[in-house]
């Protein structure tokens, strides 16, 4: 008895052991680099420092490195999967398979030490492998050099050069980054064309190109009186020496490095109310001026209501540019395409400057819970629109919920646990990481109530900015707050494809003068649920009915709520009685927030 007491004890403390939440580490890696870029041929090298320290408990034998430039050949695994999928996209399809040499992406490792030492590593498509000579004890830090040299390729995914706008450079996913190694192991993970998850540290980057060329970049420009461009102190005159300008950017506490460059970037800034310096680099371009300079103001309008919703934004400098494909999120910055109506250029800036938080502050494993960052992200930035364009609407999540509804009643749903290169679809991939991932915190309003949702953003960032969350993390955030037990919610909305559904199944005379309401539980997955009851005299009743196993009660935001005994979640049917008589009961309606993401929306009314 006494040693099988002691393997359960082991082993509950293994289970412990490997909660995100209870016992938490992460690793660190420093980068200092030196990039010189030939802009005629869109080719550079690079000499790259990177410190990592082993925070973990384990001892490592092995290290892994990005290396997603590679991607961008015919052949690889985005050219494949881009043009073998059901419903390839149209951003990506078979121009991969297409390029030219020249065209190409490309990152080779041509030399790689450890603290001196040769290492032997092996490039399999966008992944380097290398082998130590040594392992990495727990607690102990390696230094590593690398000599690297790269091929810019056409832009097609986010990163590239000559977009279709005419940008030259973004420069994203450029250098061979090291992969990140969590309490989950490593997550050395192709470059298949979705999402990433990224090693905290500080950078120092020195870039060299042409001098024609102005660089918007992640981090604080350093040397900012020789290079000019309205980077300099006022009234300094700019020293510029040589036919290439060296740019020096810092950045710390950041788990990314990006940048971008063109000859004709203007280039405004702007001070916000909280001291952050907003930089806006974009085309000297007529046709789009106009809009670039309106939305400087909203932008400011937007980072204000961030820090006040979440949190504060913690950086110096966050940087709008022109570039890339659409828009993509990358540390202290953007890279979104110019060239569209005001209404997008506002919209696609929210989305993406909400990442700063959701991703780039509270950084998400965004290949096992893309949901966690596209669906709070998409959630948060929906408010802000609402917000800063001073429009008025019943739920400005109407657009994530009927996709969501799309997506539940496709019959091609797959869980939110799906990793996000594994979705048999764009649409589903799209659907889930998006408009489900943002119908579960604006669904979680409705179960907790807003002011505890809200409380719950702020206290999340408070427990998890500058980590790496998990699901498990933000959902205890939210029980913390609430009182509520809300594993069920999490295990159902993101690890199953349950529906909710629940429907009137009749309204009849009860014994007295009473009326009985008959509700039926039709999909899978529990909920609790609100009934107002409207009664020909022109007054109404809100009924609350508790779910059993939240063991809690949403607080009141109506003195006039009734709240009726729990619903068990196996019992499909339950029933309440108002002492009304049928008579005078006009209509019958499931929650009239239309928060609650049930599937059927038909059988959610009676009316006489």
């Amino acid at each position: 008895m006494k040693n099988i007491f002691l393997a359960i004890t082991f082993i509950t403390t293994l289970a412990v052991g490997a909660q995100n939440s209870t016992t938490y580490w992460q690793q660190e890696a420093n980068y200092k680099m030196d990039v010189d870029m030939n802009v005629n041929n869109f080719r550079y090298t690079g000499n790259q420092e990177l410190e990592y320290i082993n925070n973990s408990p384990d001892t490592l034998k092995r290290v892994f490195y990005h290396l997603f430039f590679n991607a961008f050949q015919p052949g690889s695994e985005m050219d494949i999967r881009s043009r073998t999928i059901q419903d390839p996209s149209s951003r990506i399809g078979s121009q991969i398979a297409n390029l030219s040499a020249s065209q190409q992406g490309y990152l080779k490792v041509n030399s790689l030490t450890r603290d001196g030492q040769p290492l032997s590593y092996e490039e399999v498509g966008t992944v380097l492998e290398v082998e130590l000579n040594e392992p990495i004890l727990p607690g102990q830090k390696a230094v590593f050099n690398m000599k690297f040299s790269g091929q810019v390729p056409k832009q097609i995914r986010r990163s590239g050069r000559n977009n279709e706008e005419g940008v030259a450079l973004s420069m994203t996913q450029w250098f061979p980054k090291l992969a990140e190694y969590d309490f989950q192991g490593w997550h050395a993970d192709p470059y298949i064309a979705r999402e990433f998850h990224g090693v905290w540290g500080d950078y120092d980057v020195k870039l060299s190109l042409d001098k024609d060329y102005i660089v918007g970049a992640t981090g604080v420009l350093q040397n900012p009186n020789e290079i000019g461009y309205g980077y300099q102190d006022e009234g300094v005159q700019v020293n510029r020496k040589g036919q290439k300008l060296n740019w020096h950017f810092i950045a710390k506490d950041v788990h990314d490095f990006s940048w971008a460059a063109d000859p004709e970037y203007v280039h405004d800034k702007r001070t916000a109310e909280d001291g952050t310096v907003l930089h806006f680099l974009y085309k000297d371009n007529p046709e789009i001026v106009e809009n670039w300079e309106r939305l400087q103001p909203l932008t400011e309008e937007l980072l204000l209501y961030f820090n006040e919703h979440i949190g504060p934004y913690p950086w110096p400098q966050y940087s709008v540019i022109q570039g890339g494909d659409g828009g993509m999120e990358y540390a202290m910055l953007t890279l979104i395409t110019g060239e569209r109506s005001f209404g997008s250029l506002v919209g696609v800036t929210a989305h993406e400057m909400a990442h700063a938080w959701f991703q780039h502050l509270l950084a998400t494993n965004e290949s096992k819970h893309e949901w966690m960052d596209e669906g709070f992200t998409s959630y948060i930035a929906d408010l802000a629109m609402e917000d800063v364009m001073n429009t008025e609407s019943e739920n400005p999540f109407e657009g994530s919920y009927n996709n969501y509804y799309r997506l539940a009643t496709s019959g091609i749903e797959q869980p939110q646990t799906t990793h996000a290169d594994r979705y048999t679809t764009n649409f589903a991939y799209g659907a889930a990481a998006y408009s489900k991932g943002a119908v579960f915190l604006a669904q979680l309003g409705y179960i907790i109530g807003e002011r505890n949702l809200q409380e719950t953003l702020k206290r999340y960032y408070d427990e998890w900015k500058f980590k790496h969350p998990t699901p498990n993390d933000f959902i205890r955030v939210a029980e913390k707050v609430s009182g509520a037990e809300l594993d069920w919610y999490l295990t159902d909305w993101t690890q199953t494809t349950n529906t909710i559904d629940y429907g009137i199944q009749s309204v009849e005379k009860a014994p007295g003068n009473d009326t009985r309401i008959v509700l039926e539980r039709i999909g899978e997955m529990p909920m609790p649920v609100e009934v107002t009851v409207s009664y020909t005299d022109g007054t109404s009743e809100e009924v609350y009915i508790p779910l059993q196993m939240m063991r809690w009660e949403k607080p009141s935001e109506n003195e006039d709520r009734r709240v009726v005994a729990d619903w068990p979640w196996a019992y499909p049917v339950y029933s309440f009685t108002v002492d009304k008589p049928l008579a005078e009961v006009s209509s019958v309606k499931i929650d009239n927030s239309d928060l609650m993401a049930d599937v059927n929306p038909e059988n959610d009314l009676y009316e006489k």
